[in-house]
């Protein structure tokens, strides 16, 4: 079986096993919510991060907002994500940005995203796909962990994994793929404990016990 053989063959199962519709799990209402919510999710569950901006986006309710903040406030607001210093620093600084170059606005273009203090392709991703609609692949460590183990990957960088998967999961299905490997990654091929005996690809999966 060829990558591309054994990717349509996880497709199809997922698609069965998860459904098409799916959503993000990050909770937001405005464009700048997600991109800022998403720079929080470093290293921290989509729980907490949901938990921490049901307050925090009523504390400050705009983009110019955050770009005003105060760091070491903001700090503490956003102290239980983890990383707190770099996050405040640098949501601080992609709010300036979004203010002076884009009039509050969050851009579309990959490679302006990505010139965005804090953010890299894995959140620009998430924007473009979650935002803009358009196709992307978001590779968070569910995303590598799980691809790797089925064989659609070999490789550990994340870009390079992104890469691998544009080339052979079919572009209208990047963004479920997305979702549905991360709620298979929860659910089922759980880090420490994957459940093979229970797992809807261990028959594609080169992995499998």
């Amino acid at each position: 079986m060829t990558k591309k053989e054994r990717a349509a063959a996880v497709v199809e199962k997922l698609n069965k096993e998860y459904g098409t519709d799916l959503y993000c799990y990050l909770h937001y209402e405005t464009p700048w919510q997600l991109l800022f919510a998403t720079i929080l999710s470093a290293q921290c569950t989509d729980e907490r991060v949901n938990m921490v901006t049901k307050d925090l986006y009523k504390k400050y309710p705009s983009v110019k907002s955050f770009a005003e903040a105060d760091e070491n406030e903001l700090m503490k607001d956003i102290y239980s994500t983890g990383f707190y210093k770099n996050k405040a620093k640098n949501i601080i600084a992609c709010a300036k940005v979004l203010m002076e170059e884009y009039d509050g606005e969050v851009p579309s273009d990959i490679d302006k995203l990505v010139e965005l203090p804090g953010v890299g392709r894995k959140t620009a991703n998430v924007i473009r796909g979650n935002i803009y609609n358009e196709p992307s692949i978001v590779v968070d460590t569910h995303v590598k962990r799980v691809s790797k183990l089925l064989g659609l990957t070999s490789n550990d960088d994340p870009v390079k994994v992104e890469f691998d998967l544009m080339k052979i999961i079919p572009k209208e299905q990047w963004i479920l793929y997305n979702f549905q490997v991360i709620a298979h990654g929860r659910k089922v091929c759980i880090a420490r404990r994957p459940d093979c005996d229970n797992c809807t690809l261990r028959d594609v999966c080169k992995s499998a016990k």
